[in-house]
């Protein structure tokens, strides 16, 4: 048999090996995440190179006079081992997945306030919705919808805040059950601002005896501030005072009046 029938025959042989082993490794890329490290050593593209070189020179030798037989080996050496380390190698997977640290629907890359609690609502660049334009985010702000400009407390409010629908039974320090879930709501939005300390004022109108009723404002503060310790907020985070019916919003000669000044209100302790 003529030497260059015996090199093509060769390199034709190696060439079918080689088209499996390349065949092989990029199935095996396209069954999951597995790296190049856990291919086999046969399926790794500096082998498949060396192989193609080989098969390259060999095709080279054989197909060419005697007189060309070494160029044509390194010629076909050198394009065998090129297109072999090619054919061998992992497809590109393209850059990873962008992740989202904090769940909130917005992209880490994009993310312009990384560490949003879970369940806060956000806007297109990643941050807590702040309605008011106050500074104080709606899941941290006692005072939602504070007008544009006002200048406001940590809580968010522009003075203290009178905490509507909070009442007690009739001469008693006693919450209601509608008193508790305004204060839910309270302790859910100081949890969230937990750098924030506040002030628990209470007043009552001037019916009664005035030691009396300063006696009875301080026991409801204490009351409600007793009420958002169970909501988790720490003791060290709040003080209470009893002003009685020393400090009346309205006019005590009315009911209106007088229901107006029993209150208790909610201010940042500086």
């Amino acid at each position: 048999m003529k030497k260059s029938t015996t090199g093509l025959l060769l390199g034709s042989a190696l060439v079918v090996g080689l088209s499996g082993c390349a065949s092989s490794a990029s199935q095996s890329s396209g069954m999951g995440d597995s790296s190049a490290s856990d291919r086999a050593w046969y399926k790794h593209p500096a082998v498949c190179s060396v192989a193609g070189g080989l098969i390259g020179a060999g095709i080279g030798y054989g197909a060419t006079d005697s007189d060309d037989e070494d160029t044509g080996a390194y010629v076909g050496g050198t394009i065998g081992a090129a297109t072999a380390a090619l054919l061998c190698a992992e497809p590109n997977k393209g850059p990873a997945p962008v992740g989202d640290s904090d769940g909130d629907g917005v992209p880490d890359d994009k993310d312009q306030c990384p560490g949003t609690p879970a369940g806060v609502a956000v806007d297109a660049v990643g941050c807590p919705l702040d309605s008011d334009g106050d500074g104080v985010p709606d899941y941290q702000d006692q005072c939602p919808g504070t007008p544009a400009g006002a200048e406001v407390n940590a809580l968010g409010c522009v003075e203290d805040l009178v905490l509507q629908d909070v009442n007690f039974e009739f001469d008693s320090a006693k919450l209601t059950m509608g008193a508790e879930s305004v204060l839910t709501d309270v302790a859910s939005k100081l949890r969230a601002n937990e750098n924030v300390r506040v002030r628990i004022e209470g007043h009552t109108d001037s019916v009664g005896a005035a030691q009396y009723n300063k006696d009875l404002s301080q026991r409801r503060a204490d009351s409600v501030a007793s009420f958002l310790a169970g909501q988790g907020i720490a003791a060290n985070r709040m003080t209470t005072i009893g002003y009685g019916e020393e400090q009346p919003v309205a006019s005590n000669d009315t009911k209106a009046g007088r229901a107006e000044n029993r209150r208790v209100e909610l201010g940042e302790w500086e």
